[in-house]
Order: C-alpha cells, then sequence, then structure tokens
C-alpha cells in the first residue's frame, strides 16, 4: 500500500461518499488509488471553480464534508472564489492539494507557489503532509477540522513523493461522528426578559435556524406583540412553502435594511453574525445596527433551533399555525419579466425539491412567491463571489442523487462556471438551469445609478451590456451535452418547466426578459 491509497482507504472509511476533482501530474497516486476503491465516487469537473461548488452544494445538502482534489497552487486558486461562498456559509470542506515531491520544489519548478498562504485565505485548518504512514492520520484530523459544529475548510498539502511511498497495511480507520449542536439558556433567557420587559425585537434568523423545525419555532415568536422577524440576507440553506413561515430575507441595500431595523429596540441575532453592509457607501453606516442594539439569541454553529424553540416555550407562544398554500400564475400570453418568473417557478416546484439562485434579477421575485409554493429548499450566494449557482446545484443534485434540482441563474454569473454543464450531463441528473437572459449585468447598472449616473454613455455600456455578441444559449449548451430551450411568455415557461419535469436528465430554459 502507498500513501495516496492510504488516504483514499481513510477517506471512504471516514464516510466521505465523493471527491470533486480536477487532477494534474503531482495528483496522479491518488487517482491511480481511487481506481480501487468504490466506496469513494470521484466528479470530475472541467475547472476547479466547479470542483469547490459542487463540494458547498453538497456539504449543504447532506450535512457532511465531500473532497476536492486540486493540482498545485494555481489548481487550488482556480477554485478559491466559491470556497470563499463555501467559508462564509460555514459549509465543511477538505480539500487535497497535490504539491511537487519534497526533493523537487526546492528547485523552484515553474508551478511552485505559497500553496499554504493560498489555502490559509479561505480555510480555517491547513497542514502539509510530512510522513507517508501519517497521511491517513492528516486526513481525518482535516476531517474533523471541517466537521464541527460551526462548519469550515480544511485543506490537506500532499507532496507526490508521498502519495507514492509504500506504507504498512492493515491501518484501520472509523467512521467520523457528526457533530452535537447546543444553546445557552442564559442567552434564551435574556431576549426572554427583553420581550417581558416590553421591547420591541426584531430577529434576524439563520444557520438551522432556517429549518423546518426553525421556521415553526419562529411563526410562534411571529405572533407575539412586538416581534418581527427575518432571514438573513443570503441563506446557506432556507427551507420554504409547504405552510412553513414566510421570513423574507433582510433587504440587500443598506439604507433599506437600517430603515427596518430602526423602528425596533433591539436587533437579535439568531444564528447569524453581526449584520454588516453589503459594500461601503458614503453617509451611510456599515453598520446595520449599533452595537449597543444587538442581542445574541445563538451563534453560528449553536444549536439555533433548539434556541427558537426554547424562547417560545419560555414566553408562551402561540401554536404555530401553517400559511395557506397555492401560487397564482400570471397570464399566459404576457412577456416574461422577472416577477412573473418567479411566480411560474414557484407554482411548478414539486415537493421537496431544490432551489439555488444566483443573480437578483428574478431570486427576489421567486424568494417572495416561493413562500405559498410546495415544500422546498433554497441555496442562496452566501459570500457574493458569483459564479457559485450552478455548481452548488450540481453538487446539491448528487447529495440528493433523483431529486430535481432548479439553478436559477443569471446570464452573465452563469459564465464564470458554465463548465458545470458537463459534469450535470455527464452524471445525468435531473437539474433544471433556468437562466435569466437579460443580457446585461443589471446589479452593476444599478450600482451605477445609485452612484448618480443617470444616462450610460457608450463606455459605461461596454462594461455592463452583454449583446454584443449575445450568448447563443441553446448553441453552448448542446455542446457541453444538455438539451436547450429557449422561452418568451408565460406560457411558454410553464410547458418548458412541465417537459423538464417529466424528464429524468437535465435541461436549460433561456428565459428572454
Amino acid at each position: 500500500m502507498n500513501g495516496a491509497e492510504l488516504l483514499i482507504k481513510a477517506a471512504a472509511a471516514s464516510g466521505v461518499e465523493y471527491c470533486f476533482a480536477n487532477p494534474g501530474t503531482t495528483e496522479i497516486p491518488l487517482v491511480a488509488a481511487m481506481a480501487a476503491e468504490p466506496a469513494l465516487k470521484p466528479v470530475l469537473s472541467l475547472f476547479e471553480g466547479v470542483c469547490t461548488g459542487a463540494a458547498d452544494g453538497y456539504g449543504r445538502i447532506a450535512g457532511r464534508p465531500a473532497m476536492t482534489l486540486t493540482h498545485l497552487g494555481p489548481g487550488f486558486a482556480n477554485g478559491i472564489a466559491n470556497l470563499h461562498n463555501a467559508r462564509r456559509a460555514n459549509t465543511p470542506i477538505v480539500n487535497v492539494i497535490g504539491d511537487h515531491a519534497s526533493w523537487h520544489v526546492n528547485y523552484d519548478p515553474p508551478l511552485a507557489s505559497d500553496i499554504t498562504a493560498l489555502a490559509g485565505a479561505v480555510s480555517g485548518w491547513v497542514r502539509t503532509s510530512r510522513s507517508a504512514e501519517l497521511i491517513g492520520e492528516d486526513l481525518q484530523s482535516a476531517l474533523q477540522a471541517a466537521w464541527q459544529p460551526r462548519g469550515q475548510i480544511a485543506s490537506l498539502i500532499l507532496p507526490m513523493d508521498l502519495q507514492a511511498s509504500e506504507v504498512a497495511a492493515g491501518l484501520n480507520f472509523s467512521a467520523l461522528r457528526p457533530p452535537v449542536r447546543r444553546f445557552a439558556t442564559d442567552k434564551v433567557e435574556a431576549v426572554a426578559r427583553s420581550l417581558r420587559a416590553g421591547k420591541r425585537l426584531v430577529f434576524i434568523v439563520g444557520d438551522d435556524g432556517l429549518s423546518a423545525s426553525g421556521l415553526e419555532a419562529a411563526g410562534r415568536l411571529a405572533g407575539l406583540p412586538g416581534v418581527r422577524l427575518f432571514a438573513e440576507t443570503f441563506p446557506r440553506l432556507s427551507h420554504r412553502g409547504g405552510g412553513l413561515p414566510d421570513l423574507d430575507r433582510l433587504p440587500y441595500f443598506p439604507e433599506v435594511a437600517i430603515e427596518i431595523l430602526d423602528q425596533y429596540d433591539a436587533v437579535v441575532c439568531a444564528g447569524v453574525p453581526e449584520p454588516i453592509s453589503y459594500f461601503g457607501y458614503e453617509g451611510i453606516p456599515s453598520r446595520l445596527a449599533e452595537l449597543d442594539r444587538l442581542l445574541s439569541l445563538a451563534d453560528v454553529g449553536d444549536d439555533v433551533t433548539g434556541a427558537l424553540v426554547a424562547l417560545a416555550d419560555a414566553l408562551e407562544a402561540p401554536a404555530f399555525v401553517a400559511s395557506p398554500l397555492g401560487v397564482e400564475l400570471p397570464p399566459g400570453q404576457e412577456q416574461l419579466t422577472p416577477q412573473s418568473v418567479g411566480r411560474v417557478l414557484a407554482a411548478a416546484l414539486p415537493e421537496d425539491c431544490i432551489v439555488s439562485i444566483e443573480g437578483g434579477t428574478c431570486g427576489y421575485p421567486f424568494f417572495t412567491a416561493s413562500a405559498n409554493a410546495a415544500r422546498h429548499r433554497v441555496l442562496t450566494n452566501t459570500g457574493g463571489a458569483i459564479g457559485q449557482g450552478i455548481p452548488v446545484g450540481f453538487g446539491a443534485a448528487l447529495a440528493e442523487r433523483g431529486n430535481r434540482v432548479f439553478c436559477l441563474q443569471s446570464d452573465g454569473s452563469a459564465q464564470y462556471t458554465i463548465q458545470t454543464l458537463w459534469s450535470i450531463a455527464r452524471e445525468q441528473l435531473p437539474v433544471v438551469i433556468l437562466i435569466a437572459a437579460n443580457h446585461r449585468y443589471a446589479i452593476l447598472q444599478n450600482e451605477l445609478r445609485r452612484f448618480g449616473v443617470t444616462e450610460f454613455g457608450p463606455q459605461a455600456l461596454s462594461l455592463t451590456e452583454l449583446d454584443r455578441p449575445r450568448v447563443d444559449w441553446k448553441a453552448l449548451a448542446k455542446g457541453y451535452g444538455v438539451p436547450a430551450s429557449t422561452v418568451r411568455s408565460n406560457a411558454e415557461l410553464q410547458r418548458a418547466l412541465a417537459d423538464a419535469k417529466a424528464s429524468a436528465g437535465p435541461c436549460l430554459i433561456e428565459m428572454e426578459l
């Protein structure tokens, strides 16, 4: 047995199901080792950002870490943007990064780089293996570091000579136990005291507080006087529909969020960090609420649901009452708008499906419409680095193979990791990619307006328009092996979604807006 085989056996014994890989020369021993271990399924992607985004989506749905395999520093660097998003989502991921042979790296070969520094930018735990005999233990340490109540990214750097070195056979590894979440009763009591004292409180809920049980407890709290609840702006995983309470997301733009939060005596953080504006704007505070107005019910990684239930019980909050179901469809003959896309998609969702959202054009209208849809789960872009939506949906589809996944995607951000289509086609997953094709970076045009630009000249348009040439989405999807169609009206979108749900494989729907 060599070091690579030892690592793969340790990963399989620990319960790792998938390795999202884009390997190179320094990972060849690991590629060979995976061929002999059927319990660990390798999934090839054409770009490392797809690997890391897929590992993020898998971890959010499965609740346990996947593994990525990338080639040296430059290969790992290609995946950093989606690891940034995963870090903000507290997703457990283990990266295995092949390095040059330890006797070769000191010659400064062309692909040599400071992998430790690159990995440290997005990882809470980084280690370079120094002994072939300890590679399996190193891998399990990485898994334990990643899979904790507050999940994080762990990166293990593996020199090629250690992968190929012979080690003693017969080493045993046991499956890792899932982390245990807890909550602090004193925090629950502090929030309860504030409410009993007549304080008006607004809650921002995240983490596992947006599970079905957490939302039901939130619905009970919403029935109390002086209480309002929001979901965090970009949840890593939010259950929606099926009668669950509608926790709208805290508005993105800071002046709107501040205006809402200022109506209350205190802001209660339930599984979210301190609320901070995404960007800094002159004359608008970066903090959405002053520190002396913040209360903590539960930290990220705590049992947020348990804390919400305990608070509702302590306050004798009324029982949860299910919301009505049913989404009103827009007129079929009318042209698509972001609002009508949201309603048509929400009405078409099958029970317990998954929706990955990236892009503001249709994302917010869909989230609003989805409150009365069938029960489903929503994944959003937690870190703001674009190129997440389709890879995250791909990983989610592998976490629950056979379940239907919808990727509601803006056209500009889709191009960052469009190679995911090839991996989805290769795995023949029931993923529906909906491209909101407005042929521009709408968010940048909105920011220009906020900056005071009222008329877009040729230079501004050249940096924000995507229509010269327009992307041929059907041809692009066909090239990657995914069937595609174009729709322009609400009725056409309804028919396309019905056809997609009747198919066992993937499809892409271009929505001309």
